[in-house]
């Protein structure tokens, strides 16, 4: 068997257990902050940095991966994960507001570079299969989004202090991830971006169209989709709907955001990537469209799945474009900046959504979708008739 071919195997797995520390954050970071006597603006801070060290650290992630290699990278923040689950657990147990921020904020550590496990899959892949490579990386997402709420309700009051527990399972989730990614195989690729990319400067990058384009279209599938999420619990709640409902709507949001993982390799490989990407932020301009026709409990959960499966459309589309759009000694360089617009943009969207929906409404927060949506759509088509008449 090809190295390749074993990390093809590997990776889902790592992703499995990589992505189920972010839903232990999300949904119980509020709630430990109430436990800790935190101020009440400072509530969601502990969710808000976890998203601000993934933004922050996308490009050292990147970095690491060129000048160390993939299996040192993902090893060590691994390991970084365990340090922040037991300073997390332990900050619980000690009262100490401070403390659990910082653990959360290491925890992005972790998480940056778990998301890169989506480019690191189609590294020795010919180009036709990399878009179902990624599908299964993605798949991975689907079984965490279903682990990391399991491990909540399994831990939440296994210790005198509540959802202590939670925090320091972390630890055992990074540990478990050490073990396996011990057993990735080097791939020649990673090596050529080790030794050739190390002067590339990567704000040129987006002086490329292909790039630019296909980093644009990541960005606002995954930003849009942070930033209606974030609000749309907030919304069902406060139009009527019963807290168990509207986390109800937030399940299956997840489950169609990596649900579909399962064939849009195949809908890639048969219709093209530019084509998938482009119907992924079609569905998502068609979620907030269902929103605006109402405010029943089935506009709020048609709107999210829509919006879920937009996402899975659009950011993996625009993950394999941005894979094909450099070759292999950027890629590094490539994705991190990638990411790093990408999680900056959720960080600042997850934060925004809220103060809109105070400030105006439900149906003004989908409004913003349209235009975002359309501009994004015009470049991929401008740039798609350049490289025809090119």
């Amino acid at each position: 068997m090809s190295s390749a071919s074993t990390n093809v195997k590997l990776y889902p797995v790592a992703q499995a257990l990589g992505a189920s520390t972010p839903p232990i954050i999300i949904s119980l970071g509020g709630l430990v902050s109430l436990s800790l006597n935190a101020p009440q603006d400072l509530i969601t801070m502990p969710v808000f940095l976890f998203n601000l060290g993934v933004a922050l650290s996308t490009l050292p992630a990147a970095f690491m991966v060129r000048q160390y290699g993939r299996k040192a990278a993902y090893l060590f923040a691994a390991f970084v994960c365990v340090i922040a689950g037991i300073v997390a657990g332990t900050s619980i147990i000690n009262q100490s507001f401070i403390w659990f921020c910082s653990g959360t904020f290491l925890a992005g550590f972790y998480a940056a570079h778990v998301q890169s496990y989506r480019f690191a899959i189609t590294e020795g892949l010919a180009s036709e299969e990399q878009g179902k490579a990624i599908s299964r990386v993605m798949i991975g997402g689907l079984a965490a989004a279903i682990i990391g709420p399991q491990v909540v309700v399994w831990t939440e009051g296994a210790l005198n202090a509540q959802y202590a527990a939670s925090f320091l399972s972390m630890s055992l989730l990074g540990l478990f991830a050490m073990l396996l990614l011990t057993q990735l195989k080097p791939v020649e690729s990673v090596a050529t971006a080790k030794s050739s990319g190390s002067h590339l400067e990567a704000l040129s990058l987006l002086k490329r169209p292909a790039y630019l384009t296909a980093v644009a279209a990541g960005v606002v599938s995954y930003g849009l989709m942070a930033f209606v999420m974030t609000a749309a619990p907030i919304a069902m709640v406060s139009h009527g709907h019963e807290v168990h409902q509207a986390a109800l709507g937030i399940q299956w949001h997840v489950l169609a955001m990596f649900a579909p993982s399962f064939f849009t390799g195949k809908l890639m490989a048969k219709f093209g990537k530019a084509r998938i990407t482009a119907v992924g932020l079609l569905l998502i301009a068609l979620s907030g469209l269902i929103a605006l026709f109402g405010l029943e409990l089935t506009h709020f959960w048609g709107s999210l799945i829509l919006l879920g499966i937009g996402w899975n459309f659009g950011f993996i589309g625009a993950t394999a474009l941005v894979a094909q759009s450099v070759p292999e000694e950027e890629k590094s360089v490539a994705q991190g900046l990638n990411d790093f617009l990408i999680f900056s943009i959720v960080a600042v969207g997850s934060f925004m959504s809220g103060l809109l929906l105070n400030s105006t409404s439900w149906q003004v927060l989908n409004l913003v979708i349209f235009p975002i949506v359309a501009l994004v759509l015009g470049l991929m088509l401008f740039n798609q008739k350049r490289s025809s008449n090119g």
